[in-house]
């Protein structure tokens, strides 16, 4: 048998804290991690002329009620992002298809762990 439970309480302490927290401490933090996403992505991408391995660029944004890290790439042919070919996949002219290669997930996703450790030790001390 499952017990479900309830609690009560709020995230008021937390989210003040946050608030309290100068932007450019924010943009600091994350230009940081920002840097590390882009090396682990030039890492991961598959290496054909390297093009698109060193079109990896990062934007912080931010704004009154929080801030995002943006990865983006740059390398296009015919105005498609030949990062997006590589992760998902594509079909080819002569009617075949070429798979996709999971590459992106895997390299950020301990650069999200690292930022979601950084912000907890942060709230909790």
């Amino acid at each position: 048998m499952i017990k479900i439970t309830s609690s009560k309480g709020t995230f008021k302490k937390t989210t003040k804290y946050l608030q309290s927290l100068n932007p450019h401490y924010i943009y600091n933090r994350l230009d940081k991690y920002g840097q590390i996403g882009v090396e682990r992505l030039r890492e991961a991408t598959p290496k054909d002329t390297g093009l698109t391995a060193n079109s990896w660029s990062y934007k912080v944004r931010v704004y009154e009620d929080g801030a995002e890290l943006v990865f983006t790439n740059e390398n296009r042919k015919n105005g498609i992002p030949i990062a997006v070919l590589i992760q998902y996949g594509h079909g080819m002219p002569n009617g075949g298809y070429v798979s996709g290669i999971d590459y992106i997930n895997p390299a950020l996703k301990p650069v999200f762990e690292a930022i979601k450790d950084h912000i907890w030790r942060e709230v909790s001390s």
